[in-house]
């Protein structure tokens, strides 16, 4: 038995798209049949995924968001439903961290990791939920009622580690988030789920893996194994599939066990 998702006619905004898990999912989204809108602030590595989603045969649409921004957030979406049309799906990917022990913490380290994890990440949900109630309500025009929306969370959302407390907090608050937006939004049919990866061979952290902290770290996995980008398709997938209306509120846990 086979089964096919099918996103054609879709179009899905996906943040953070420019490098690392943002780009696997633009690239997965878009061998899908959706329209994928690429949005982050390094522009030129953007338009790079975009050429190359295109000559795939895919569509690729590429707008600057800094999620920091408030005005670039609303300007962002306007352009890409102005552009594109209606988004359906919404992978809300960016993310920063940083590492150091909780009392070397500052108010700017504090700041730069919430503001981009969680208050960037809930403006973005709000403004792309925004128009997805009014279309649902039918006080805005579009074909597909309803919507996606998917929050890259992590699974230190759900498991608390050192060095990294203050990413820990702002991804666990993304969790709870999810599912706020699952109870007041989900009547309109519009489902919110999260998405909680695990340790993931990416080029920011590519390197790091073979030092000696890396290693160590490999070690303490269930699995000893980091997991792949392409190791998120299936779930994403089943996240933001026209079938998946009775998955709303779910946290989705893909960390190779970690968090057990």
């Amino acid at each position: 038995m086979s089964y096919n998702i099918d996103l054609s006619g879709r179009v899905a905004l996906v943040t953070g798209a420019s490098s690392g898990l943002g780009e696997q999912f633009a690239k997965t989204l878009a061998k899908a049949g959706a329209a994928v809108v690429l949005a982050g602030r390094r522009v030129e590595r953007l338009k790079t995924l975009h050429a190359e989603i295109e000559a795939g045969g895919g569509d690729a649409h590429v707008v600057r968001l800094d999620v920091t921004d408030h005005d670039s957030i609303k300007a962002a979406v306007a352009h890409a439903e102005t552009e594109v049309g209606t988004i359906d799906i919404l992978v809300n990917n960016s993310g920063v961290s940083t590492t150091q022990k909780l009392v070397d913490v500052t108010e700017d380290d504090y700041d730069f990791i919430f503001d981009t994890n969680t208050k960037g990440a809930f403006f973005v949900a709000q403004e792309v939920g925004k128009r997805m109630l009014a279309r649902a309500k039918g006080s805005a025009p579009g074909t597909f009622t309803g919507g996606r929306i998917v929050n890259i969370a992590s699974m230190a959302g759900v498991r608390v580690l050192s060095q990294i407390g203050v990413y820990c907090m702002s991804k666990a608050a993304v969790v709870h988030m999810t599912r706020a937006m699952a109870l007041e939004w989900g009547k309109f049919g519009i489902n919110v789920n999260a998405l909680c990866p695990g340790y993931i061979d990416t080029e920011i952290n590519h390197q790091h893996w073979k030092t000696d902290a890396g290693k160590r770290l490999i070690d303490m996995l269930p699995r000893k194994r980091v997991g792949q980008p392409h190791d998120l398709d299936s779930t994403l997938m089943m996240l933001v599939a026209n079938e998946s209306h009775f998955i709303n509120g779910a946290v989705i846990q893909a960390d190779d066990g970690f968090a057990i």
